[in-house]
């Protein structure tokens, strides 16, 4: 069996020597033997039961919780690997979208491209923030929601880059003229709004991956409650969270008769 010194395992693995000295101090990572000369000898498994330490670490576990996980009697490597791997292509996908939205925004500042104020948060709200999201939905409406909430995700994430540029591009041209309708005073209980918010109720329906019929398309209205929505909204202009709701409500009390 081949077998490693501290220094060599070092070398391997990219660590300091003083770090496995560290590890093999706290009883983390011990040497499969130690030899007459004192050094320290590693064999198979202590190389994987190290590749766990650097993984769990570069997933910001402490290494008080690491020793406790690796030594549980239902520790698993295979599944515990296979695990760490969805974690990271989640991750790594989430990262591939930042970068993406970075260079258009660094293409952008230099005027080489054109890009909208939407797309520059695009891949970067986090899957936590989106998790909240589906829980204060849940929260709001039961567990029914969670079948369309899956289904929006999917939709989504369907999406080519270019369909999704095109989506919000179409998005920010709809909130555009009704921003521009509340700026010019039109009430948003106006029929005359109708076909802009038959448009905006279309995009949403795109996005949900099902048709907004008129009933699902008024709850909405409730769901831009939330203060992030809101937040949003006011960024285009002031009011205008309240008066996209508002138009919306009206347009679904008009379908009912």
């Amino acid at each position: 069996m081949k077998s490693y010194t501290v220094s060599r395992l070092a070398r391997l693995s990219g660590i300091s020597v003083r770090t496995l000295h560290h590890y093999d101090d706290i009883g983390l990572l011990k040497p499969a033997s130690t030899g007459s000369n004192r050094y320290r000898y590693y064999g198979e498994e202590e190389l994987l039961r190290l590749q766990q330490i650097l993984i769990h670490r570069a997933l910001d576990i402490p290494l008080s919780q690491i020793g406790a996980i690796l030594d549980a009697r239902d520790f698993d490597r295979l599944a515990t690997l296979q695990k760490q791997r969805e974690r990271l292509e989640e991750q790594a996908e989430r990262y591939a979208g930042m970068v993406r939205t970075i260079d258009r925004t660094i293409a952008r500042l230099k005027g080489e491209c054109a890009m909208t104020d939407a797309e520059l948060y695009s891949g970067v709200v986090s899957p936590e923030k989106q998790a909240e999201y589906g829980s204060w939905l849940v929260e709001r409406y039961g567990s029914g929601v969670t079948p369309h909430i899956e289904a929006s995700r999917t939709a989504m994430a369907d999406q080519t880059e270019a369909a999704r540029a095109a989506s919000m591009k179409a998005l920010e041209s709809i909130e555009t003229a009704l921003a521009d309708a509340l700026r010019h005073g039109v009430s948003p209980q106006a029929a005359t709004l109708d076909p802009l918010i038959e448009r905006h109720r279309a995009w949403v329906g795109s996005s949900w991956g099902r048709e907004a019929t008129p009933p699902a398309y008024a709850e909405l209205a409730d769901v831009y409650e939330h203060a992030d929505f809101r937040a949003r909204y006011e960024s285009i202009e002031p009011g205008f969270a309240d008066y996209l709701m508002t138009a919306i409500r009206s347009w679904a009390t008009r379908q009912a008769y």
